[in-house]
């Protein structure tokens, strides 16, 4: 069961990203790209996924993800249920997430400073 707290140390180590709060809600920026953010409540996660593999993520594990909302459906965006995720499987949806608005040396430096993945 994954919390804010797996993820939130390792959002604010991502290069050139930073956390902010709009309306309460705890969100994850490179530049003004919102690349990760939490409902209110800290008990789902959205984050930045490539719209055309987004129905078969929620297709495959519905008690996990579900669709963004209808104004966010033009975005690469999923919502995920925090408590079904795995720490580890969230960090990867935060850092897979940072890789989509991040130039691709930076993407590159990542790997290879942390070749078994995210911590």
């Amino acid at each position: 069961m994954a919390t804010i707290e797996d993820v939130r140390a390792l959002g604010s180590t991502l290069e050139r990203s930073y956390e902010v709060r709009v309306r309460g809600r705890l969100k994850f920026r490179v530049g003004q790209l919102v690349y990760v953010a939490f409902s209110a409540d800290e008990r789902a996660m959205e984050f930045a996924f490539p719209k055309e593999l987004r129905e078969g993520l929620i297709g495959g594990q519905p008690e996990k993800f579900q669709l963004p909302s209808p104004s966010d459906m033009r975005f690469h965006w999923v919502r995920s249920t925090l408590a079904a995720l795995e720490p580890g499987e969230a960090r990867e949806f935060v850092v897979d997430a940072w890789r989509m608005v991040v130039p691709q040396k930076l993407s590159r430096a990542y790997d290879l400073a942390h070749p078994e993945g995210p911590a």
